[in-house]
Parts: C-alpha cells; structure tokens; sequence
C-alpha cells in the first residue's frame, strides 16, 4: 500500500505513466501529481483520481526546460505539503522528432532533445526534489523508467543509450541520497502503450508492421506486449514500504528479454 504517500508523477497523461498515476492512487497515495507536456491529457488523468477520492494536481511541463522543472516540484511541494515518491517516467524516442534516425544520420539537435528529456530532467528533477524527499518521514523514494533498450544493444541510436545513462544516474543517485532516499528503476521491454501503437500503426504495409511487431515482441520469453498495468504494478511496489530494503537496483520488466539471447520462431 501507499498509504499517506505524496507523489509525483511525470508523462502521466498516458501510457505508462498513466497507469502509475492510478495505480498510485488505488492503492492509497494521499496525493498524487500528474505532470505532462500535454497539459489537456494530465488534467483529463488528475480528473480521474479525484473521481476515486484522491487528492490530485495537473501540471503542464515541458521537460527540456530546467526552471519548470523546478516549479514542478516547486508546485507539488506547495500544494500537497510535501513529496514522499517521484516517478521519473517520461521518455521519447528519436523517430519522435525526425525520420532520420540511424547512427550515421541521427541530427545532433534530436541527439540533444532525446538527452535532455530522458536523462538531464531526470536529474534535474531529482535534484530539486532531493531536499523535500529527505524531509519527508513517510519512506521517500525516486523511480525512473529505464528500458531493457538500456541494457543491450539496439538499433537506435539516442533512445538506448540515454536509457543507459539512466540506470547508471538511478545507482548514482542511490549513493547521493542514502540512506534517507531509495532510488531504484524499472527496465520495461516492449509495452502496448499509445506510442508503441502509433509505431506499428505508421508501418506502410502489412508486412513492415508484421516484421516490426516481431522485432518488439519475438525476443520475449512470454509471447506478447506487456501492459501498462504490469509496470504500474511494479513501480507501486518500488513505492511502497514492501521495498525497503531495496536501493539502487534495476527491475527488468521484459517478458524474459533480458535473460536470452533468442528470437521466438
């Protein structure tokens, strides 16, 4: 349970984060933050967890630049009196921004957006909060989406490597905020979110979309996407005081990707 929790919740106005952000909510939070670039899709989410009783705020934030960042957690602290957990869930991908996304033709400005939202706001973001995590009395923790794209090698360029240095900055923070903050991370593989839908669904035939779907899915051990619920269900455990005991650690969400070389026929 998370009960009495104040939380903190980023690219929450779908997918992944989404279904955290309610997670965290069914299980107890005493508050929860819905931060998102799209400020229509978090209000829309903070609507819904007030609906379950919930004590919620939207926030509209662009991750790319620092001082909201800092009002961000500036807001959550004046509204909620306080930050227990942050949840550093926001993420892009290069295609995000260009077509042209091999090692060769990768444009440096996408290279730059890719970091800046995937791991210097995750630093940031960190930072700013570290001093109200360490006030706060309630089990304070730090969660960060990392992907198995982080752990073995990809054909993409930026996305994986930013994930990288996203699970070594998750084992760094650890250090930096023992023992009164956990940090820890969650490593998921291919998950049925509005971006891996809208990947496939831009695929020009059906053959592209059938031969992308199995590049996502083949190398997992169980045979399909996993769901936003299986990570929500994870990073609330992370949250939780089950976890105690746990710091600086990576949790593979991956359906087995991680734990064999292979690709399903």
């Amino acid at each position: 349970m998370l009960t009495g929790k104040r939380t903190l919740v980023t690219g929450a106005a779908q997918g992944m984060g989404r279904d955290i952000a309610l997670e965290y909510a069914r299980r107890g939070a005493e508050f929860v933050g819905v931060a998102d670039l799209n400020g229509d899709g978090a209000k829309e989410v903070a609507a819904e967890i007030e609906a379950m009783g919930v004590a919620a705020a939207a926030i509209t934030v662009d991750l790319a630049d620092s001082s909201a960042i800092a009002g961000m957690i500036d807001t959550v602290v004046s509204t909620a009196g306080g930050l227990d957990t942050l949840v550093n869930n926001a993420g892009v991908m290069e295609n995000a921004f260009t077509e042209h996304t091999t090692f060769e033709e990768l444009p440096e400005d996408v290279w730059d957006k890719v970091y800046a939202i995937n791991v210097k706001s995750v630093w940031l973001a960190t930072k700013y909060a570290a001093p109200h995590l360490r006030a706060s009395g309630r089990g304070a923790s730090v969660i960060n989406a990392a992907s198995v794209a982080g752990m073995v090698g990809y054909v993409s360029t930026a996305y994986p490597s930013s994930k990288a240095a996203v699970i070594q900055l998750t084992r760094t923070s650890a250090i930096a905020l023992s023992p009164d903050v956990r940090v820890n991370a969650f490593a998921p593989g291919s998950i049925e979110t509005p971006m891996s839908r809208a990947y496939l669904d831009a695929a020009e035939s059906d053959e592209v979309r059938e031969a992308r779907k199995r590049s996502m899915v083949g190398a997992h051990l169980i045979p399909r996407f996993g769901t936003g619920d299986e990570i929500a269900k994870v990073a609330a455990f992370l949250a939780s005081d089950d976890s105690s005991f746990l710091t600086g650690i990576v949790v593979p969400v991956d359906g087995g990707t991680t734990a064999w070389r292979g690709l399903r026929a």
